[in-house]
């Protein structure tokens, strides 16, 4: 009965399998990009739900009317950019960079009107959660700088 303990003990890390490598940077934004997409999809699908499940509850999302603090309150000011059968703005991560922690991302790009013109440019933060699951938790949108002639 000992050799058997002892060999199975012995043999634990093998059953176990060996462990995951960890993530580069690089994956891990592209973990980031592949997120922000389909965070972006969530508006042109018309899916509050959905876009309401990547945010972290502590979003902080600065907008024209002011600071929207935690998810129910980002869900709830953003539900009128859900309603009607077309989505009055689309967004796409352009850059994306993730510290070598693998805790944090940020992602930015284009927002871009229904006819496809742009109108802005968004920078948010994502928060890699238990999991490995990324959580947006702030998000800040700016209009078009009008160049000077």
């Amino acid at each position: 009965m000992r050799w058997t303990l002892v060999t199975v003990l012995a043999l634990l890390p093998l059953l176990a399998g060996t462990p995951r490598p960890k993530p580069t940077p690089a994956q891990l934004a592209q973990e980031v990009r592949a997120t922000e997409a389909a965070f972006a999809k969530t508006m042109a699908d018309r899916d509050l739900a959905a876009f309401t499940s990547y945010l972290s509850p502590e979003a902080l999302f600065f907008g024209r009317k002011g600071l929207l603090r935690g998810k129910a309150a980002v869900a709830e000011g953003w539900r009128p950019y859900f309603e009607g059968a077309a989505a009055p703005f689309s967004w796409e991560p352009e850059a994306v960079e993730v510290l070598d922690s693998g805790t944090l991302g940020l992602s930015s790009g284009p927002v871009r009107d229904p006819g496809g013109k742009i109108v802005g440019t968004f920078t948010s933060i994502w928060r890699r959660e238990a999991g490995g699951r990324w959580r947006i938790v702030f998000d800040k949108g700016c209009p078009v700088c009008d160049p000077a002639p």
